[in-house]
């Protein structure tokens, strides 16, 4: 008996497993996914997640502008953005509590310095904000001290003082002296007194200007600065606030330095 087939080659033995059958070719036409539907059924497919994607984008920024504070864009649209929140996606909460700051405030101060000669003058205002300002521009590491210090005191003053300037509560006291202090050791770093001069009594303001609305905005907003002028106080940290008699309505007249 031949132990060779026909092909040259030797029978496998009963204990030899046989050849397994080659896979079939792969089906060229076999899609999975959008890719198996018609170029119709796709062009569908396309338009409805579009048109979801346009939906989410939309609902995400009215309730953004809903819960925002007051701006341009919600008093133009306001009623508009009402109708798409309520009632079914109200919202009780809000963004940026209290309302971000819209204003610039700038905390400026002149001093009353005795020459060595005796003489008596008042220096122009220095704008202490400014300078912070300054120092700040282009510094990608600004300490706290000329991020926060002086726009801090000033908001301790303003929130434990009255619009005629008198102290509200215990803190008061607190409050100018830390404000005396802040200003008194910047005009010593300015030098204001001169050689040989001294500072006696300092005097401080704050400018405060509205943020102009954008461009494409109808908003009227006033461009004249208000200013909040203090009384003079004395220099010393550790002696009465008020000094003199000095009327302040016009201490507006002096220049900004």
């Amino acid at each position: 008996m031949d132990a060779y087939d026909e092909s040259g080659r030797p029978p496998h033995g009963p204990d030899e497993p046989s050849a397994p059958d080659p896979a079939p070719a792969p089906d060229a036409e076999a899609r999975i996914g959008l890719v198996a539907l018609s170029l119709r059924y796709q062009i569908a497919v396309a338009v409805a997640l579009a048109v979801v994607a346009v939906a989410v984008c939309v609902h995400i920024g009215m309730v953004f502008l809903h819960v925002a504070p007051s701006n341009t864009l919600t008093k133009q649209h306001g009623k508009a953005i009402d109708d798409w929140i309520y009632p079914e996606f109200e919202q009780n909460w809000k963004l940026f509590a209290p309302n971000p700051l819209q204003q610039n405030i700038a905390v400026q101060v002149r001093a009353q310095v005795r020459s060595a000669d005796g003489g008596v003058r008042t220096t122009g205002w220095y704008d202490l904000s400014a300078q912070d300002g300054r120092a700040i521009d282009g510094n990608l590491l600004p300490s706290h001290t000329q991020q926060n210090e002086l726009r801090r005191a000033w908001d301790f003053f303003v929130s434990t003082h009255d619009t005629d300037n008198r102290s509200t509560g215990l803190r008061g006291s607190l409050s100018e002296t830390y404000l005396r202090r802040i200003v008194s050791l910047r005009l010593e770093r300015e030098n204001a007194a001169g050689k040989g001069g001294a500072v006696d009594l300092v005097q401080i303001r704050s400018r405060t200007t509205n943020v102009p609305a954008p461009e494409w905005s109808d908003e009227q907003v006033s461009d004249k600065p208000m200013y909040r002028v203090l009384p003079w106080w004395s220099a010393a940290p550790d002696t009465a606030h008020t000094a003199g008699s000095e009327d302040t309505a016009g201490t507006t007249a002096g220049g900004t330095k």
